[in-house]
């Protein structure tokens, strides 16, 4: 009992620092930073050459250890500069798509740099025992970092408190508009604070070394659990990360040993509970609006030079087979499911105003449903599949959906995100029923769609249909209800629009269609794997839409095509990460309205010329 406490506490502390940097970063630019992660990883990498060049010595280990911090630091102040700042003025989901694109870049930097292999880190000096505590060998190390988190918290909370900087910091932190307006340099306070968060992130990276060491997983394995730890503590509370980074940390290492089946998901559970019954974490506040707020796109019916061109488009998709290129017909498919796939997510981004970090659940559950409904019931083959695949999935999405609408903002996010890794877990873990890792296989298409060009085509008219019927729904009356919601929710609802109801049906609808393209994934590749459910798979999700355009009901289309054949070129090379998160970084610093607005920026700059 006594060695999983202390092991939960020196746990929590490291992920205090990444959190605290995550929450300092969100609280005052309002940019949800995927990016953070790398931060840590590159602290532990840059602490594993410092202490390899300056010794393993006292006076060659700590000071290698705040050398990363700042270096890390630095390197944050320089990706806000270079990368961040030109998309200030773009839509948020566009600032976050930067930051995907910056996690992209610095896992092949880093790889090329130190290469594929882990790096075990060297032993702090003078804290390479363990002590013997109530009967628990416990390592020295885990002592000086449940000590170095409350030490960090108190200096974090005095320069915040005491300092000039920090006042303006908190100033911006409560009303942003606000500190503009007195005249606040938002610019370099932007610098200083990517700065401060991001050497948090490092120093976590660098102490957690000597535990751990360094790999090229770290940034992804700890970016959900720092999200979780700002969301319970309240978004902007350094003392609310504290707290919740102990209470993850010790949940983590009690569930290791008294639910071992559940250690996957366990600090998603914790994360749920709290939302449900406090919808701003334990020490947050709701958020604020801004002022001024913009309506989102209107989303006007088609004109006819836009149908003229889709339909050029779709009768080049049914010409297709006569290429006879089995590989082009594969490539083809994988379009058309990721098509449908960003069109059910741009449904809940763009009409509804709903941003989702787990839409890969309703992905995984239709693939999973349809996979289960062909193998386990006597007759039912592809076509009973099929249909029940939206069925359960759209019944899982009106399920979770009831409680995530009653949220809002990265609140809602992030309940999504809980939602989609418990799902994941279930996945991984309920291996009688899903296969476990090993996933399900055999999953082929009937006989009569077994060819690729049949498969193909049935494929294509069954993604046609349901974004087709997506499209529908916005320019019903329905959709006109869900848009008035997201725009002005308290105008809405005071002209008698139940704005939870309409977000709770779009939320149905948007996994319904999921679920369709996750049945028609497993017939077209005949196998499921929960990597499906995966986080990995709800971000591919958000970069195809964002690459698409928000704004355009075409958006996603356009965006899921061109991810799909960059991603199919791309990873080709060996650093197809860092030239696809270029990709991504110029698109959305050159195209903030995303693919599908670039001829809008032509025409309004042609005007400009001309006037």
């Amino acid at each position: 009992m006594t060695g999983q406490i202390l092991t939960g506490l020196a746990g929590a502390s490291v992920l205090f620092f990444i959190a605290a940097g995550l929450s300092l970063i969100f609280g005052v630019t309002k940019i949800v930073n995927f990016a953070h992660g790398s931060f840590y990883m590159l602290g532990a990498y840059i602490a594993y050459t410092l202490t390899d060049v300056f010794g393993a010595s006292g006076l060659g280990f700590w000071p290698s250890i705040l050398l990363s911090a700042l270096s890390v630091g630095m390197i944050g102040a320089l990706a806000e500069v270079t990368v961040l700042k030109p998309v200030y003025k773009a839509p948020p989901l566009f600032q976050l798509l930067v930051t995907f694109g910056l996690v992209l870049i610095i896992q092949d930097l880093t790889l090329l740099t130190w290469g594929p292999e882990d790096r075990l880190g060297q032993r702090a000096p003078g804290l390479s025992g363990a002590v013997e505590l109530l009967g628990t060998q416990v390592p020295s190390y885990d002592f000086f970092l449940i000590a170095a988190g409350p030490v960090v918290l108190g200096l974090v909370w005095l320069l915040l408190n005491r300092t000039r900087w920090g006042i303006l910091v908190r100033a911006a932190t409560e009303d942003r508009e606000m500190a503009a307006a007195l005249g606040i340099d938002q610019r370099k306070l932007f610098t200083g604070v990517f700065f401060l968060g991001s050497a948090l992130a490092g120093l976590g990276g660098a102490l957690q070394l000597p535990k751990g060491g360094a790999d090229l997983l770290m940034d992804l394995t700890v970016i959900a659990p720092a999200f979780v730890v700002v969301v319970v503590g309240g978004m902007g509370s350094l003392t609310g990360a504290y707290i919740a980074a102990v209470v993850i940390g010790l949940a983590n290492a009690f569930g290791v040993v008294l639910l071992p089946q559940a250690t996957l998901v366990l600090m998603f559970l914790v994360m749920a509970a709290v939302l449900l019954l406090r919808p701003h974490g334990l020490f947050g506040r709701p958020e604020r609006e801004e002022r001024g707020h913009a309506p989102g796109a209107g989303y006007p019916r088609a004109g006819t030079a836009e149908k003229t061109l889709w339909a050029i488009i779709l009768i080049g998709a049914l010409l297709l087979p006569l290429a006879q290129d089995d590989f082009l017909l594969v490539l083809a498919t994988d379009i058309a499911v990721a098509a449908l796939f960003a069109t059910s997510l741009h449904f809940l981004l763009g009409p509804a105003g709903l941003v989702s970090f787990g839409h890969a659940a309703y992905f995984a559950i239709g693939a999973y449903g349809a996979a289960l409904v062909s193998q386990q019931i006597d007759g039912a083959g592809m076509e009973a599949a099929l249909f029940a695949a939206p069925v359960l999935a759209g019944g899982a999405a009106l399920l979770f959906g009831w409680f995530c609408v009653r949220l809002s903002g990265i609140y809602f996010a992030m309940l999504t995100l809980a939602v989609a890794q418990i799902v994941w877990s279930l996945c991984v873990q309920w291996s009688a029923l899903t296969g476990g890792d090993d996933g399900l296989l055999g999953l082929w298409p009937s006989a009569w769609a077994d060819s690729r060009t049949a498969y193909y085509l049935l494929t294509l008219a069954l993604c046609l249909a349901a974004i087709l019927l997506l499209r529908h729904a916005v320019h019903a009356p329905f959709g006109f209800a869900l848009r008035a919601g997201r725009d002005a929710k308290a105008r809405a609802e005071a002209i008698g629009i139940d704005v939870t109801r309409q977000q709770w049906i779009a939320f149905g609808l948007a996994g319904a269609a999921a679920g369709l393209a996750g049945a028609l994934f497993i017939f077209s590749k005949g196998s499921i794997f929960p990597d499906e459910a995966a986080i990995p798979r709800s971000v591919d999700g958000l970069v195809m839409v964002l690459l698409g355009g928000v704004g355009h009901l075409a958006g996603p289309v356009l965006g899921s095509a061109v991810f799909t054949l960059l991603h199919d070129q791309l990873s080709r090379f060996d650093q197809w990460r860092l030239l696809l998160g270029t990709v991504i970084i110029l698109v959305s610093i050159l195209a903030p309205g995303g693919l599908s607005g670039l001829p809008g920026m032509v025409r309004a700059m042609i005007v400009r010329g001309r006037s």
